[in-house]
């Protein structure tokens, strides 16, 4: 059951460009376009799943909360091919936190280091500078936001107490079919453990991007997430984190069980340079892209909807070095084909600042291509 009004739309407060910056232009832009189609209808419902208004009363906890579909026979109620989901639980379950902002709205996080470090998602203490962390063992300590980064939805919380049970983390991507456990506080249930398997990889929201840049690359469980499971852990037969979960489609748009992570991989890499000097490095292009709806290819004159619509670009910006202009249409990236500018977006998250990277783009009708010389993203005002 999803209450609706604990739950919130996306809103990550990130540009609708692959950059993060002309926020305002981009944004308007895409506002005033609209949009049709199945990709709309989901980007309308998919929620982040972090920050309900409900927080439990302090030191109440949720006992080995498990989830899990059936499997037919197995060796032991809570397994399945011989894994045990409570051992699994109960050797991660102290590495994962509940973080209340002072709003009243909480998510989860996960112990990232012995000494007080915290990895949530940026969503989760979005404009709080301070908030309280509830441990497994059910005391609280306050907690310090020391660094955001919006593109990925992280963030880091510091607190003061140490030698704390920090997760272990698996860099390599999981195989589709694998067990996938989500231990965090959807709802405020603090230490819920809910089951499934890995669904997909790679998966891009339907038209996320103009509301949000994080929504990409991501890992797919059917797992149930809820809200305030935001920033909690998704791990593996092993016990390890191989995603920080991120958001969810609810019921209402026809879904069943379509969770999202974001994977160990970038968690950890973004993490590192949050902790190193408080920012992360993002490649920079310098644009604005859109969804192609049928009445923008009709206006174009396009032959079809594939592709990501080039709304505005930056001056001086990469893509304006290399001629790109507002109406051109990407169509590839480094040898990538762009379909969405979800794809877009996803494509540059693969490469960094200094990268060269060709550009097929298609302008009134003729293909031509570019090289662009990608930056590093410019820091927020």
């Amino acid at each position: 059951m999803r209450l609706h009004f604990q739950s919130k739309p996306i809103s990550s407060g990130s540009s609708a460009d692959s950059d993060g910056s002309e926020a305002g232009s981009a944004t308007e832009h895409s506002r005033n376009v609209r949009r049709t189609g199945a990709a709309a209808a989901v980007a309308a419902v998919v929620l982040l799943s972090g920050c309900t208004a409900t927080e439990q009363e302090p030191g109440t906890q949720t006992e080995g909360a498990v989830s899990s579909p059936a499997t037919g026979e197995a060796p032991e109620q809570g397994s399945r091919e011989g894994v045990s989901i409570p051992d699994i639980v109960a050797s991660v379950e102290p590495s994962v936190v509940t973080i209340f902002t002072e709003r009243g709205g909480l998510g989860s996080g996960v112990i990232y280091s012995a000494d007080g470090l915290i990895l949530t998602n940026e969503h989760v203490v979005r404009g709080a500078d301070e908030v309280e962390v509830g441990f497994a063992d059910g005391k609280r300590e306050a907690g310090t936001v020391v660094a955001e980064d919006p593109v990925t939805d992280l963030a880091l919380v510091q607190v003061e107490r140490t030698g704390l049970p920090a997760a272990e983390f698996e860099p390599s991507l999981p195989r589709v079919g694998e067990l996938a456990v989500v231990i965090g506080s959807p709802l405020g249930f603090a230490n819920t453990a809910t089951a499934g398997i890995i669904s997909g990889l790679h998966r891009e929201i339907p038209g996320s991007a103009s509301n949000s840049q994080s929504l990409v690359d991501l890992i797919q469980t059917d797992a149930p997430i809820s809200p305030g499971n935001s920033g909690g852990a998704v791990v593996n037969s092993e016990g390890k984190v191989i995603g920080i979960s991120e958001a969810y489609i609810p019921p209402q748009a026809g879904a069943v069980a379509l969770g999202f992570a974001i994977p160990a991989a970038t968690a950890m890499e973004v993490a590192e340079q949050l902790r190193e000097d408080g920012s992360a490095e993002h490649a920079f292009m310098g644009l604005g892209p859109a969804a192609i709806t049928p009445q923008i290819a009709e206006q174009l004159g396009l032959p079809d909807t594939q592709g990501a619509l080039v709304l505005s670009v930056v001056d001086g910006g990469p893509a304006a070095e290399a001629g790109l202009e507002p109406g051109d249409v990407i169509v590839g990236l480094g040898g990538e084909e762009i379909r969405t500018p979800e794809d877009l977006l996803a494509a540059l998250r693969g490469l960094a600042p200094g990268d060269e990277v060709d550009v097929e783009i298609s302008r009134g009708g003729e293909a031509s291509q570019v090289t662009v010389t990608l930056t590093d993203r410019p820091s927020a005002e």
